[in-house]
């Protein structure tokens, strides 16, 4: 009876030739024998996307159930437990402690005193998921918890959800927080906020509340934000009243950083000296005094420089653009928005007293003009002004001697003009300043 049929095949294991042989029984017999056929790869590299959270969510299902947990951290009335390595991967804090001589180090259960007990919750939870939720109700305890802990990813999003939450009745508040806290970069923020929106700022209860080296910080500044000097001295005056007793003490010294020279002679004399509180103090005085030789004597200024003669130079946040009535809907309207180029965003602010479409629209002084137009039923020769640091239109503005629509407006030396228009029989070559 003849052997099964043999089929032979070479196969390369290192550099060593393993011949393999077919049929009923295989059997492998090394050789010396060349490859036949084309090199095979040594190996296939291979990295998983799906490992480190896997092994980031097992590691963190571990931890609920307390499966190898080795350390619990005692937080006011809480018990949380954890694993040292996770917390040492996650905090320097932590890494310190555990990897050192301290006590701790050895210790089963770890007391963390002077910190917020659901802000370490929340941060341990961070550690085990990646994940954390900031709000205004966890951020005032969390931020001061995660410098403790060295938690440096978290210490920057809450700085970055408190800019967010920026507004003049809380940046004081939010810029003391950032000085304790050493968060440099928010309180710069909340700084040049505040000297920006000063206007608001200074009729805040924060702002009546403030200590008087925060004032004084605030007020020399040569970047506050302030229409004329007199705003800043009116600040000054009512922080003073706001607790005349315990504050009148420090007046002389707040009003060595209202910048008086700068005052016009009418202010100076009929409101600041005139003013009791001043009038009483000898140092006040003698700031007035200063105030008012710089003024009456011009040829002498040049050698009575100094930091109270320096025009403040607030920082530019740029223009807005405003949109003003128009038509909608086949009628006029008296809608107006306004874009503000640092957020690309629109938003409505206080609509005019008419509906006006074909408006003319200039800025004088700050002030935004609206000039004639239509209101769906007649042609205007109304006037409106608006203010956007009160969000209001004051409608006291003297109206031009003609009704017009389409009317060019521009401001030349100070003074407002409309040009042209038509009035609804025929076009106008009116001008009117």
């Amino acid at each position: 009876m003849e052997g099964p049929t043999e089929t032979m095949m070479n196969l390369r294991v290192g550099q060593t030739v393993v011949r393999v042989a077919g049929g009923d029984e295989g059997v492998a017999v090394a050789g010396e024998t060349s490859l036949r056929g084309p090199p095979s790869p040594t190996g296939l590299p291979y990295a998983s996307d799906k490992h480190p959270k896997l092994a980031l969510a097992n590691i963190n299902m571990l931890q609920k159930r307390r499966e190898l947990c080795d350390v619990v951290l005692i937080v006011g009335a809480r018990k949380i437990f954890a694993h040292r390595v996770i917390l040492s991967a996650c905090s320097p804090y932590f890494h310190a402690m555990f990897t050192s001589e301290l006590l701790e180090a050895r210790q089963t259960e770890v007391p963390i005193r002077d910190i917020d007990e659901h802000a370490v919750d929340l941060l341990v939870n961070f550690c085990y998921t990646s994940e954390i939720t900031i709000e205004e109700s966890n951020v005032q305890t969390l931020l001061p918890a995660a410098c403790l802990l060295q938690m440096q990813e978290i210490q920057d999003v809450c700085c970055e959800f408190l800019k967010q939450q920026l507004h003049p009745s809380n940046c004081l508040g939010i810029r003391a927080f950032a000085d304790t806290h050493s968060c440099r970069d928010l309180l710069r923020i909340a700084d040049k906020f505040t000297q920006h929106n000063f206007q608001e700022v200074m009729e805040s209860e924060e702002f009546m509340e403030l200590p008087v080296n925060q004032l004084m910080d605030i007020i020399s500044s040569d970047e506050l934000n302030v229409r004329s000097e007199e705003q800043v001295f009116s600040a000054v005056m009512a922080w003073v009243k706001y607790n005349v007793t315990e504050r009148r003490p420090y007046l002389a010294q707040v009003l060595e950083h209202v910048r008086l020279p700068l005052l016009s002679p009418k202010f100076l004399v009929g409101t600041v000296g005139s003013d009791l509180l001043i009038k009483s103090d000898e140092a006040c005085r003698d700031l007035v005094d200063e105030a008012k030789n710089y003024l009456l004597l011009p040829q002498e200024r040049p050698l009575m420089q100094g930091p109270r003669t320096r025009p403040r130079k607030p920082i530019k946040t740029g223009e807005v653009l405003f949109a003003v009535g128009g038509w909608c809907s086949g009628d006029a309207i008296a809608s107006v928005e306004r874009f503000e180029p640092t957020t690309c965003e629109w938003r409505m602010v206080a609509p005019m007293s008419k509906r006006r479409c074909g408006v003319g629209v200039a800025v004088l002084s700050d002030l935004l003009y609206a000039v004639g137009g239509h209101d769906g039923q007649s042609y205007l020769n109304s006037v409106e002004r608006y203010d956007p640091q009160t969000n209001q239109w004051l409608c006291e503005v003297a109206p031009t001697s003609t009704c017009r629509t389409s009317v060019g407006v521009a401001v030349l030396d100070g003074y407002l003009y409309a040009v042209g228009g038509q009035d609804g029989v025929s076009c106008l070559n009116v001008v009117e300043r």
